[in-house]
């Protein structure tokens, strides 16, 4: 007989409908504005694929991603939506990028000049952004050198200066300072030729301020449901909800030690359930006697003592009904993934793109 596909140990929901719910959010904040949706680091964990092609149905004007690996997976798939390259780029990746028309992000004068070389070689013209330093420290043009640049690039005869950009490094932490960073990119922009495009917002830009010279804006966290600043999380739904089993119950006595290291000592008798998952599937250890909570049968249950690779133990000693195959909930629509990040000292984008291979993305 035919062996049956055995049920997923631990797996992520996705669900597509939250995210166009998010990206109509985003968009209803700057409706004039162009967009950008952040694909990278695997469209954070979620299946660049199939986020790319959602946002490419959803007539998103740019797909941004980190390097070449994740441009090619989404030209792959036949969408034509135009490709961003974030950031500054290797030699070795240029070629590419001039053979498939990728967008390119352009930090100083001898990666204008190279991409120039392998356009002209590929009698191609290339359209390329302009990237300014205005203290992210990342890469791009300082502003005093920003106007030399644009018309260094404009020189070129095989580069075409679509448009501009910036980034907001502690619009979620430094409002002073970020209102400070926006009149000064206002600034330079004031002192270049008229561009196409022009950008700097990303989450926490797009809610809770206004770049007055911006159409195109670069949303990511927001897309996925998570919003970095916490008074606009009641807008947003949860894209992707991380699932596990309950593997195992046992009641274990007063005085006996849970996980490794015997952080956890039973002061009574105690029902615990075994949970497969762990952060080999990407679960932070770093939540280990954090207060760290599950969500099994519409109640929160504490874990307790260290996560392990494969596994976590759950307090379910107030509730009878649970039982071995049970879903459980480690983040999602009713544990925020802002509230697992916090409690393991992290920030939910590390969250969401550490989940491992091992845990299956299911749509829903």
């Amino acid at each position: 007989m035919p062996i049956s596909s055995p049920p997923l140990r631990s797996w992520a929901e996705i669900d597509m409908q939250a995210l166009r719910q998010n990206l109509a959010y985003a968009r209803s904040l700057n409706p004039s504005c162009s967009l950008m949706g952040v694909v990278k680091a695997n469209a954070y964990g979620h299946g660049i694929k199939r986020i790319a092609k959602a946002f490419s149905e959803e007539k998103v004007e740019f797909l941004g991603v980190a390097n070449c690996g994740e441009a090619r997976r989404i030209a792959e798939t036949g969408i034509k939506t135009e490709i961003y390259v974030l950031g500054p780029t290797f030699p070795d990746e240029r070629p590419e990028i001039v053979k498939n028309n990728w967008r390119a992000s352009i930090s100083n004068i001898q990666e204008a000049n190279h991409f120039n070389e392998l356009a002209q070689a590929a009698e191609n013209k290339l359209a390329v952004h302009l990237t300014l330093d205005t203290g992210m420290g990342r890469g791009g043009f300082l502003p005093e050198d920003a106007a030399a640049g644009a018309a260094h690039i404009e020189s070129l005869s095989h580069l075409t200066l679509e448009g501009a950009g910036s980034h907001l490094p502690s619009a979620d932490e430094d409002r002073d300072f970020t209102l400070r960073q926006m009149k000064q990119f206002e600034d330079i922009i004031s002192h270049l030729p008229t561009l196409k495009y022009v950008h700097l917002s990303n989450s926490a830009g797009i809610t809770d301020y206004h770049a007055g010279s911006c159409n195109l804006m670069r949303p990511g966290l927001i897309l996925y449901g998570a919003s970095p600043l916490p008074e606009y999380q009641d807008k947003l739904s949860a894209v992707m909800s991380l699932m596990s089993r309950v593997s195992l119950i046992r009641t274990l006595p007063a005085g006996h030690g849970i996980s490794y290291g015997r952080q956890t000592i039973l002061k009574k008798d105690t029902r615990v359930a075994t949970i497969g998952i762990g952060y080999g599937d990407g679960y932070p250890r770093s939540l280990s006697n954090q207060g760290a909570e599950v969500y099994i049968r519409g109640r929160r249950f504490p874990v307790l003592g260290r996560v392990t690779m494969d596994q976590i133990m759950v307090d379910i000693s107030d509730d009878d009904s649970i039982s071995t195959g049970d879903s459980v909930e480690l983040f999602g629509k009713n544990i925020l993934v802002t509230e697992v990040a916090e409690k393991a000292g992290t920030i939910a984008w590390e969250i969401f793109t550490g989940i491992t291979p091992r845990v299956t993305r299911v749509e829903t």
